[in-house]
């Protein structure tokens, strides 16, 4: 597969205004920010440049489900700073339960491309922490091919195991050292959540865990057509691509996450947000 990060539409965003931002509300107890690009971007950009703590997440279906059906972990999630609508069904899950319309979700892959091209305006810097070294090289080589401006800090491997706590303690020093503005993490979904939140107070930047953009910019990996993903197909594309790795999840998750949401929508059930307590075990993902 080639191409990688130049076959996705990115013509930029505006930051001059704030853009749409609604506030956070329960999709089966995870808490999602109903965002557009410009509100989401423009926080990151923010942080970025102020130097402040901010774990972004992109939830699809899968990853909502990952915390629904977890308690710790959906106490993880809702302590992450930002978490987007990254799946249409959940922008129109935003719309059915609250009566909120946004123009459009916020995919993951798109969001790491609107927030590369605002730091490379701001001669800000990004790191790469994840996936595999060949997989890293493509994807920076392919944001420096579409952001000349963007500097790439460094990048780091996934280690694909738990690292110990000495461990964790020298990814972050080696991030801090590159003097990185930002952190760009796929790890895959939960993993890479959990990532953003345990090095959130380690790091002073924003981490951003957008997963499978890693591969779909490095050309690795190819991604729905547009007319797909605008219907909310992209989970049939890509179990057309993966099924042996991808069945179980959606014939499971997709059927129990439309239940659960008919449910919360006919106030049959409720699903309270409920924020770290303190007692989530470290995971020390790699």
């Amino acid at each position: 597969m080639g191409g990688g990060v130049n076959e996705v539409n990115s013509p930029g965003i505006d930051l001059s205004s704030p853009g749409i931002d609604l506030g956070r509300h329960s999709v089966l107890g995870i808490g999602i920010n109903a965002v557009d690009y410009r509100a989401a971007v423009g926080r990151i950009v923010e942080a970025a440049k102020g130097r402040r703590p901010l774990a972004v997440s992109a939830l699809a279906v899968h990853g909502v489900m990952t915390g629904h059906l977890d308690p710790e972990h959906a106490r993880r999630l809702n302590g992450l700073d930002l978490v987007v609508p990254d799946g249409q069904p959940v922008r129109w899950a935003l719309k059915l339960l609250y009566g909120l319309s946004l123009p459009d979700r916020v995919y993951g892959p798109n969001l790491t491309l609107f927030t590369a091209q605002a730091l490379a305006e701001e001669g800000l810097s990004v790191y790469l922490y994840g996936s595999k070294q060949e997989v890293l090289e493509r994807f920076a080589a392919n944001l420096k091919t579409k952001f000349p401006g963007l500097k790439i800090a460094g990048m780091e491997a996934s280690k694909f195991r738990r690292t110990s706590a000495e461990e964790q303690q020298e990814i972050a020093g080696r991030i801090r050292a590159s003097g990185a503005s930002a952190v760009f993490v796929g790890l895959g979904c939960p993993r890479q959540e959990v990532w953003a939140y345990e090095y959130r107070t380690l790091l002073s930047v924003p981490i951003l865990a957008v997963g499978a953009a890693f591969d779909f910019h490095a050309g690795t990996l190819s991604q729905a057509p547009k007319a797909m993903q605008d219907a909310g197909l992209e989970w049939f594309y890509r179990l057309t691509r993966e099924p042996g790795r991808l069945w179980k999840r959606y014939a499971l998750l997709n059927p129990l996450f439309l239940w659960r949401l008919a449910l919360q929508a006919a106030r049959l059930r409720r699903f309270t947000v409920r924020l770290p307590d303190g007692s989530e075990r470290q995971e020390l993902y790699g």
